[in-house]
């Protein structure tokens, strides 16, 4: 499969979303690639999202470590792993196994996890290793293990073209997983299937849904128990399934008992979506984050299979309940028992017999007999000083974590830290004692497994720079260097493989669903040439779906419907914290972008944070458009950019989770977001905390630019990309005396030719800086949110810009606006204008005439809005 049309295109995955899209990688020769999506992946068929599309732009070396460091000092590899070694084995010596810990992520590649996994649990003897997917899909491992026996994925990706109706709950696909999302477009345009988004904000993924049910946070429960009773109720209730199904009448009697549990809904709405979905016998159900990052997380996910089972609608084409993962490897993490509570290969920590297998399997001397801590756990015991040596692997808890603010100080204060990862620039990195070198995606080779359980290749298409190894290399040296050289004298990723599915053989014949052992005996090239693969893999089954026929994974062989109670979210509100703060991801960004914040033009759509509110909400605390909002509780505190919008409901709060300390210090929305996590799965409740909100009487406001990068020195500031430069927006609580100084300070740009423009009566101030008949940077200060055209300015440093100054374009230079088709770049003014001029009347003549919305197609609903303003402003005339 590596050779594709031409001997320099190489098939690989995408390194974001747990979709698990396939990509054609072309490099460059000098360092770059181009690429496309791969239209022989099963998961994509050539399409790419915005982010995907993006993934050339940000494979530069710059920021990346290319030797391992030691208190911040360059050093060679003996020396590092030698100090890492020793550390960990004196630790573990002095303190027991329990006292060290590892939190890696869905970054990783199988044969990472699989490592990583083997050392802690085989061989030092600890659980103490958890991911960072324990924030993301935690809650949805433990739902399938209470309703099936084992994490089972039931269904395929293929079910969403076959289903009648889909129901997204607690999903954003339109922007989360743009390529799924076309996929049910494209259903629902061929086979006329119908869509309903249950969501307490109206996203994307609501343009052209039958219905948008904008539950209460929380709800989920109550709704889908009242969607249990009623398919008792009319009759709905599959009785032959049943015979394969336990608890099926405490489940339906605590359903019965929950019918008044509030949901934010009316009547009239529950019953519309009850007799739909019951009326329509294909219904795949996709649920994701809002489901999961939830202090009744478990429950909820329990909630929706219960309706499945009752049903029998599940393993079958184009039905079941769907969860999809959020990063590219988070299935693979579970897979290899990269969470604490689990062995490899879908097999139990708690179990005897199979941690008897795993030990006589691997020869280890010894395996935990209980499961580790968790995340949110492990994060505490580091700040309380049980955890003395941390090893962190290619994820940012000081930013990511809930109480992010005690975790950085956690980490800041543990005894001895390790960081893995391709850059230092991260606020976790910069807290390490010794900062390793990783490869990164694109440098290389292994195998993810996706939401829908296909296993890819992820392969090299780019040289490793300087020192960097992989991390299996890492761990596994490592692990020789603290005594155990032959159960980790791995020579590459095929070797670890093969023993990984070996493994899984075991796992199969112990009753457990995860089996790939028919690839335990690939060559090297066979392995090389691995196309995408659907688990199992042996030969008692080939791919496909879970369940159809009855056959369970808990002892005795049939399902568990669960008897559950709503149950409100931990945090309550009071007059101190009125609103409910909702948390997640933005279109083009990714986590805390190490990545997408490299990309100037996926930083264009949405460069600043910002919370939403509404318009209720924003007139009644004196909040207008673009001013600053400080949220506040008792966990920490955010200044955030007002966003006022009707899609948010009166009460609550949404703001991104992307930005950090080294893009925008006051943005670490985790700050917020306090340590309560669900007791079944230990997911931390990341969609529900209360806090304050109020607007910030800043002294000045400011926008920059500048072509060189910025350290800003103020009370409010953020970064980011933004054609040849940078941009960032700026405020301070004082007056500056000498904004010449602070700006050139700020731009490092001494010597620099200046023109400035001052109106003291109306606080105005605009600077502007040129070398060699170039700008290089430009400043616009004013008492208010600054008024200029900021798309326009971005583009400009690095070129013959007389006119920057004036913050807006010449008449014979159109300003595009704010980009809105990230793919393309086309701003808002430009499809603007295009609809007057052209007279274009629908989004696919927009995208016919401007290429907005031809590739992901995830700025369809943006477009639609647009269009929707501009005809209604155009009749009112």
């Amino acid at each position: 499969m590596k050779d594709v049309s031409s001997p320099c295109e190489i098939r690989s995955t995408c390194p974001y979303c747990g979709v698990g899209c396939g990509v054609i990688l072309r490099p460059d020769g000098m360092g770059g690639l181009t690429l496309r999506g791969d239209p022989d992946h099963p998961a994509n068929y050539g399409r790419l999202c915005s982010k995907g599309s993006a993934l050339g732009e940000t494979v530069s070396l710059e920021g990346r470590v290319l030797a391992p460091q030691v208190n911040g000092q360059e050093t060679d590899w003996d020396s590092a792993l030698d100090l890492v070694a020793s550390r960990f084995r004196d630790t573990i010596a002095a303190h027991g196994p329990d006292s060290v810990a590892f939190y890696v992520s869905g970054q990783l590649l199988n044969e990472d996890y699989y490592v990583a996994n083997k050392l802690m649990k085989g061989f030092i003897g600890s659980a103490n290793i958890d991911t960072n997917s324990r924030l993301c899909m935690a809650s949805t491992v433990a739902g399938h293990k209470r309703a099936f026996g084992t994490d089972t994925v039931p269904g395929t990706y293929e079910d969403l073209e076959e289903a009648d109706l889909i129901v997204l709950v607690g999903s954003n696909l339109a922007w989360c997983h743009p390529v799924l999302y076309q996929r049910i477009l494209a259903a629902r345009k061929e086979r006329g299937a119908k869509l309903v988004v249950i969501d307490p904000r109206r996203t994307s993924s609501c343009d052209g849904a039958e219905m948008h049910l904008a539950i209460a946070p929380g709800g989920d429960v109550a709704l889908f128990n009242g969607l249990l009773a009623a398919i008792a109720r009319q009759g709905a209730v599959d009785h032959d399934f049943l015979a394969h199904v336990e608890g099926f009448d405490a489940a339906l009697a605590a359903a019965e008992a929950q019918r008044l549990a509030p949901t934010g809904l009316s009547q009239d709405e529950m019953q519309a979506f009850f007799d739909l979905w019951i009326g329509t016998e294909k219904v795949v159900t996709i649920f994701s984050q809002g489901v999961n990052q939830s202090s009744s997380g478990t429950d909820k996910v329990n909630a929706i299979t219960n309706c499945h089972l009752a049903t029998g609608r599940i393993g079958k084409p184009g039905l079941g309940p769907f969860s999809v993962t959020g990063q590219p490897n988070a299935m693979g993490g579970r897979e290899v028992g990269g969470l604490a509570n689990m062995l490899a290969c879908h097999l139990d920590l708690e179990n005897a017999t199979h941690r008897t297998a795993v030990q006589g399997f691997w020869d280890a001397p010894t395996i935990p007999q209980g499961a580790g801590l968790k995340a949110v756990d492990m994060f505490r015991a580091v700040g309380e000083g049980r955890i003395k040596a941390l090893w962190i692997i290619h994820t940012n808890p000081a930013v990511s974590m809930p109480d992010a603010d005690a975790v950085r100080a956690a980490i800041a204060g543990c005894d001895f830290v390790v960081v893995s990862d391709i850059t230092g620039e991260t606020d976790t990195a910069r807290l390490a004692d010794v900062l390793l070198p990783a490869s990164a995606w694109a440098e290389k080779e292994g195998t993810v497994t996706n939401s829908d359980r296909t296993i890819s290749r992820q392969r090299a298409a780019l040289p490793v720079p300087g020192q960097a190894r992989a991390d299996w290399d890492i761990l596994a040296d490592v692990g020789r260097r603290m005594g155990w050289t032959s159960a980790f004298d791995f020579q590459s990723t095929a070797e670890i493989f093969r023993e990984y599915a070996a493994l899984s053989g075991i796992a199969g014949a112990l009753g457990r669903d995860f089996d790939i052992s028919g690839l335990a005996d690939l060559s090297d090239s066979d392995y090389e040439a691995l196309a995408p693969t659907r688990w199992p893999v042996s030969a008692g089954k080939q791919g496909g779906r879970f369940f159809a026929d009855g056959k369970f994974f808990h002892d005795g062989g049939k399902a568990k419907m669960l008897a559950l109670s709503q149950r409100a979210p931990v945090s309550a509100l009071d007059t101190e914290h009125p609103f409910r703060l909702n948390t997640g991801r933005l279109r083009d960004q990714w986590h805390t972008m190490t990545r997408t914040a490299r990309s100037p033009r996926l930083s264009a759509h949405r460069p600043e944070p910002f919370v939403e509110i509404h318009p209720e909400d924003a007139a009644r605390l004196g909040i207008g458009a673009s001013d600053l909002v400080r949220l506040k509780n008792a966990t920490g505190s955010a200044i955030l950019r007002a966003r006022i919008t009707s899609a948010q409901r009166p009460g609550e709060l949404f703001a991104p989770m992307h930005w950090t300390g080294e893009t925008g210090p006051t943005a670490r929305i985790d700050a917020l977001v306090p340590a309560v996590t669900d007791p079944v799965s230990g997911q931390p409740e990341s969609k529900a905390a209360t806090v304050s909100a109020a607007k910030v009487e800043a002294a000045w406001y400011g926008f920059a630019i500048s072509a060189r990068a910025l350290a800003p020195r103020c009370d409010y500031w953020t970064v980011a990309r933004a054609g040849s430069g940078w941009r960032a927006e700026l405020a301070g609580f004082s007056e500056i005396a000498d904004w010449e100084a602070e700006a050139r300070r700020l731009f490092d740009c001494p010597g620099a030719e200046m023109q400035s423009v001052t109106d003291v009566a109306r606080g105005l101030t605009r600077l502007a800086f040129h070398e060699d008949g170039r700008l290089v940077a430009a400043l616009f200060i004013a008492r208010e949110p600054v008024a200029v055209m900021r798309d326009y300015l971005a583009h400009l440093p690095g070129t013959e810009a007389p006119e920057a100054i004036s913050g807006r374009p010449p008449a014979d230079q159109p300003d595009p606006g704010p980009v809105l088709c990230s793919c393309f770049s086309v701003g808002v003014n430009t499809i603007l204008d295009a609809i007057e001029t052209q007279g274009l009347r629908s989004v696919d003549e927009i995208g016919r005439a401007l290429q907005a919305g031809t590739n992901c197609g995830s700025c369809k609903p943006e477009l639609a809005a647009l269009l929707e303003r501009f005809t209604t402003r155009h009749a009112a005339e």
